[in-house]
């Protein structure tokens, strides 16, 4: 039977990642307008843009379908459930037992097919082509994401998150060449997946190289800040799994109370961290061009199974 300090702190982790996932968003773009020189946004924008939006009245095709309406919805709740189910700030939480890393990049496929069909829904040419692009990014960047977290299982014995953190984070220190290569593949489908560069610039409006901007130029208002504050949801997720798979430390245990400052203060570290190694990363990258995305996603799940063959030949 679940306690209730547990369900305290699942609520609590609930909560807190909704509330900070903008917070990341605009302290990313607050370090890379300080890396090029510019005058850099307040950390609370994204907060400002969500209630401006949410203020606004939605303006809907009279083509759109149901799926078209619904869409926002679904998206923000699954990366909602994503974020919720990864241990960010304590292990054994009541729904760790959901937290398979199969269910999980079920979860993020699942976002990705709703919207690919929302884009398609209105019959914009932009739309189907963002849905195009974003289908052929998930198609690469699904198989590196399984293949790197499927690393992290066999070295836990275990595909349950809560047991990978637990195992990984109670281990004395060790370099582990197979998590070397296993983060360097994740790394390479975080950018990927969340449009970030050198795979998409989440700044651009330029029709011929915009993935997912493509698929949202037809939502406004309240509709459009669901799907920006899921944006925002997903980007703190996948820097959350990061975190849990490779730098698990400080995470504390459900119901320890006495330990919550400290997970606070470390997660807080790790984001601020995160954000500025990923300011930094927009910074010095390029762009690719769309043709070479495949070759950089095959080079992540190349580096992914790498990873995994060198836990099988040296155990470590």
């Amino acid at each position: 039977m679940v306690d209730a300090p547990a369900i305290a702190f699942q609520i609590l982790q609930s909560v807190f990642v909704v509330l900070a996932a903008p917070l990341l968003m605009g302290w990313a773009n607050q370090c890379r307008a300080w890396l090029q020189n510019r005058s850099a946004p307040s950390i609370l924008l994204p907060y400002r843009t969500l209630a401006k939006l949410f203020h606004k009245d939605a303006v809907i095709s009279k083509n759109a379908s149901p799926i078209f309406r619904l869409t926002p919805y679904v998206v923000f709740g699954c990366m909602w459930l994503a974020a919720g189910i990864v241990p960010v700030l304590a292990t054994n939480l009541p729904f760790a037992p959901a937290a398979d890393i199969i269910a999980l990049v079920g979860v993020f496929a699942l976002a990705r097919v709703f919207s690919a069909l929302a884009a398609m829904d209105i019959g914009t040419s932009f739309g189907g082509l963002g849905a195009r692009r974003e289908m052929l990014i998930g198609f690469l960047a699904e198989p590196a994401m399984l293949m790197t977290l499927f690393t992290a299982a066999f070295i836990s014995g275990s595909t349950q998150l809560n047991t990978i953190v637990e195992t990984l984070g109670n281990r004395e220190f060790a370099i582990y060449p197979s998590l070397a290569f296993a983060a360097a593949a994740f790394l390479m489908v975080l950018l990927a997946e969340n449009a970030r560069i050198p795979i998409d610039n989440p700044t651009t409006h330029l029709e011929l190289t915009m993935i997912h901007e493509a698929m949202i130029l037809e939502y406004s208002a309240r509709h459009l800040a669901l799907i920006e504050w899921a944006v925002a949801i997903k980007l703190f997720a996948y820097v959350s799994i990061g975190i849990a798979l490779f730098a698990p430390w400080g995470i504390a245990e459900a119901g320890n109370w006495a330990a919550l400052p400290l997970a606070f203060a470390a997660l807080a570290v790790k984001l601020a961290l995160a954000g500025a190694a990923l300011a930094l990363m927009e910074t010095l990258l390029a762009k690719l061009r769309l043709f070479l995305a495949p070759e950089f996603l095959s080079t992540a799940f190349l580096l992914a199974v790498l990873g995994m063959l060198t836990h099988f030949l040296t155990r470590a």
